[in-house]
């Protein structure tokens, strides 16, 4: 998953990619409103954490911008403020959860995942495909109970996969939401990891569908098959 962060404390900017990072997303980063409004807008992250008092452009005016603009990846408010009405004027503006200042990074990072879960459906923190288990606060993927060994990008992209099982989800679609901007799209990375998992993780699971992408059916798609 592909995060943004949009804060212009740089020592707090950096907490955060460091903690994000280490909970296995992807995190690119802005110090102001209007490089934030740009990035979200023309990027296509998962979810945004967005301080509202932003040099430049204040956070309120960048996430009003893109909520017009049909931009709809769940975004995660920060705060200093301690004012309900702020609170509540982020929520209007279509902020799907806040943080207020102080807080303690574990709860920025569960926040994000049950923003993510949500955005794809999810009630709980594990998905299952047969007997494949995807614990997402954990980082672990099982086989009938057994640990699988994975390495970051792998689990990123058995992750992604496992969030839309069911979805046919394209080449480019993974690579804007695996990797950072940095990253050379054109590289055949995703189809070197993919074969990787293939082995590591089950044969069946990830279907290549011609032209278009891969797939990971839901159980009971796979059980019909």
């Amino acid at each position: 998953m592909r995060l943004l962060v949009v804060e212009d404390d740089r020592d707090l900017n950096r907490q955060l990619v460091e903690a994000l990072t280490e909970a296995g997303y992807v995190v690119d980063t802005a110090h102001d409103g209007e490089e934030g409004h740009f990035l979200g807008d023309t990027e296509p992250y998962d979810a945004v954490v967005l301080d509202l008092g932003l040099p430049v452009l204040d956070g309120l005016s960048v996430l009003e911008r893109w909520r017009r603009d049909g931009r709809a990846m769940p975004v995660l408010i920060l705060t200093a403020r301690d004012r309900w009405s702020d609170k509540v004027a982020g929520i209007d503006a279509g902020a799907d959860d806040y943080v207020a200042k102080p807080f303690h990074m574990e709860e920025v990072v569960a926040r994000l995942r049950a923003l993510l879960r949500r955005a794809a459906g999810h009630a709980s923190n594990e998905i299952s495909v047969g007997a494949i288990r995807l614990d997402i606060r954990a980082g672990k993927v099982t086989r009938d109970g057994m640990t699988i060994k994975l390495t970051s990008h792998e689990f990123r992209l058995l992750s992604y996969l496992m969030h839309h099982k069911g979805r046919i989800v394209s080449r480019t679609e993974l690579i804007e939401h695996l990797y950072d901007q940095d990253f050379d799209r054109d590289s055949n990375t995703i189809e070197v990891f993919v074969g990787r998992l293939r082995k590591k993780v089950d044969a069946d699971l990830i279907e290549t569908v011609r032209g278009l992408g891969y797939r990971i059916s839901d159980g009971d798609a796979a059980a019909d098959a």
